[in-house]
């Protein structure tokens, strides 16, 4: 940023933020074995699993916001590390259905501990996990991640000023 400009755009500050996050993440959860990445599977497939789904690829992916091909690659990662296992869904043969396995369901519950310790830590200037300020702040990513993105098209005459 430059010295004229009047701060920092309320994206670069997501992005830094979404960044910074994902070191502690990766910090936090890697004598764990897992990465960030990995930890956002195995707890999101945990929570599923807990509401009684045993998701495909594609659903976990659409439920983390990760490309289908970035989770079917971690999910084979994680299966060679005998966390989860993958298997044909018998209704669609063209789906993987994915589940974690004891030792999944173990490791992930340390995970989540760590990170709900660390969310505590990173929260604590808004008061904390529970903190109405925190559930403010919630609301308000909640709200910009709903939003649907739309194709961005160049040139398009709608996204242009008019001239007069």
């Amino acid at each position: 940023m430059s010295k004229g400009s009047p701060g920092p755009t309320p994206g670069f500050l997501v992005w830094r933020l979404a960044n910074k996050w994902r070191v502690a993440v990766d910090r936090a959860v890697a004598p764990l074995g897992l990465t960030h990445a990995q930890y956002v599977v195995v707890a999101s497939l945990h929570g599923m699993q807990r509401a009684g789904e045993r998701p495909s690829q594609r659903r976990l992916a659409d439920h983390t916001g990760l490309e289908a091909l970035y989770v079917s690659k971690l999910a084979r990662a994680l299966e060679s590390a005998g966390l989860i296992e993958r298997t044909r869904d018998p209704r669609d043969p063209r789906a993987v259905q994915l589940a974690l396995t004891e030792q999944g369901q173990a490791v992930t519950g340390q995970a989540i501990a760590v990170v709900q310790g660390l969310l505590q830590q990173l929260l604590e200037p808004l008061g904390g996990l529970n903190a109405p300020r925190t559930r403010a702040f919630t609301d308000e990513l909640t709200t910009l991640l709903d939003v649907p993105l739309a194709p961005f098209v160049p040139n398009d005459q709608s996204t242009q000023r008019r001239r007069s």
